[in-house]
């Protein structure tokens, strides 16, 4: 059985953070453990508030699963401070850890701020370099790397700034751009594009979430990590032409949708 943590927030609702990724790990077929990092209080309308768990709390749950189970593949998401990066960072080095996911949650869909100002550095200096994949989208990249991106020229340009950060892979996300979106793939040396049609769809709460679990889960069954982002993307895509209608905002997407 192939296995995969998620060191991550909780989301009260069901469809992003931890919640999205074991159902994620579970749609593809791998056991899923978690890491919780945060709990949040929301909804499909934004989010109300956070309580970030301690970080010997935070230390325990990583090394009662790492000390027990073998993980194949580690999705690391909401770390809302640089106490709690630094935690994982140190766990996760001292166990020498592979197929490291980094999916940089900075900002809910509602505008509301899930990782400190101050814990971006952090995140540059500690986290990033022992990424096997870092996985952000425009908005985040942009924050990490201080500069506008507006076409897919600039893309390349991030991405490449991004690799530099000492990261195997970066997969830039162009969802915020206007048309048709195109991810960008980066190896240090070689670009892969993924291109695809818009859905047109308001029911996109925790896609980035489902993206980078998808690319764990894939990893954590021996996939390369090229094949794992594509593997990934036909998954998110049909988990967002199948989402889900409910709530009052931005609904979830189908992590079931291969199943029902």
């Amino acid at each position: 059985m192939e296995t995969a943590l998620t060191i991550a927030g909780s989301d009260s609702s069901g469809g992003a953070g931890i919640q999205a990724d074991l159902k994620t790990f579970s749609a593809l077929k791998v056991y899923g453990m978690s890491v919780i990092t945060a709990v949040t209080a929301q909804n499909t309308t934004g989010v109300r508030s956070i309580a970030t768990i301690p970080t010997n709390i935070i230390q325990d749950q990583m090394e009662a699963v790492l000390e027990d189970i073998p993980v194949g593949a580690v999705k690391i998401g909401m770390l809302s401070s640089s106490h709690v990066i630094k935690t994982v960072v140190s766990t996760l080095v001292n166990v020498k850890a592979t197929n490291i996911v980094l999916d940089p949650v900075m900002v809910s869909k509602s505008g509301h701020h899930l990782l400190e100002y101050e814990a971006v550095q952090t995140l540059k200096e500690d986290l990033i370099p022992i990424a096997t994949i870092v996985t952000p989208n425009l908005p985040e990249a942009e924050a990490i790397l201080g500069r506008k991106i507006l076409c897919e020229e600039d893309m390349k340009e991030a991405c490449q700034q991004l690799n530099e950060l000492g990261p195997k892979y970066v997969l830039l996300k162009g969802g915020h751009l206007e048309g048709d979106p195109v991810d960008v793939l980066y190896d240090g040396t070689e670009f892969h594009h993924f291109y695809q049609e818009r859905i047109l769809t308001k029911n996109t709460h925790g896609t980035g979430c489902t993206l980078s679990s998808a690319i764990a889960a894939h990893l954590a069954k021996g996939n390369s990590v090229v094949d794992s982002v594509h593997l990934a993307k036909e998954y998110i895509t049909g988990a967002i032409q199948h989402s889900i209608s409910i709530g009052q905002g931005h609904g979830p997407t189908h992590h079931f949708h291969q199943l029902w």
